[in-house]
């Protein structure tokens, strides 16, 4: 990777990461942006649905099922828009999860980029597998 990519992509993440400041979520806040020929297209941050009280966790400190990822808020922020996600790039502050790992794949994202380690590395084996670039940039 070159030194240009390298510092936009330390960009995108950082503002992904400030996007993710707007998540009501206690446990973890995290941020998405899909970015296409060094455009932002869409964004999203944890959060619940449309409609819904912005409570993420319950009185154990759970996450409530119903809580959308980052980037399947900015998946389907998408699917609303003209725009298309197709050869994309999607920046997000953690690492997906394998359900989100499905809808980067299907919604033709190319390459992700992510900023922190999650536990379950299920989501990004996933990605690979499927031939989407997935790299790790701590910031």
């Amino acid at each position: 990777m070159d030194e240009k990519q390298h510092k936009l992509d330390l960009r995108y993440l950082k503002m992904a990461q400030i996007w993710a400041e707007n998540s009501y979520c206690k446990r973890r806040q995290v941020g998405a942006l899909v970015v296409k020929d060094q455009m932002i297209i869409s964004d999203g941050y944890n959060g619940t649905p449309s409609g819904f009280e912005n409570v993420c966790e319950d009185d154990n400190n759970v996450t409530l099922p119903y809580v959308l990822h980052a980037e399947a808020n900015a998946i389907t922020k998408l699917a609303r828009s003209s725009n298309n996600s197709e050869g994309s790039t999607l920046y997000i502050t953690d690492s997906p999860c394998i359900e989100c790992a499905k809808l980067i794949i299907q919604a033709g994202i190319k390459r992700v980029v992510y900023a922190r380690e999650y536990r379950l590395t299920d989501g990004a084996d996933l990605l690979r597998q499927a031939g989407i670039e997935v790299d790790f940039i701590e910031i």
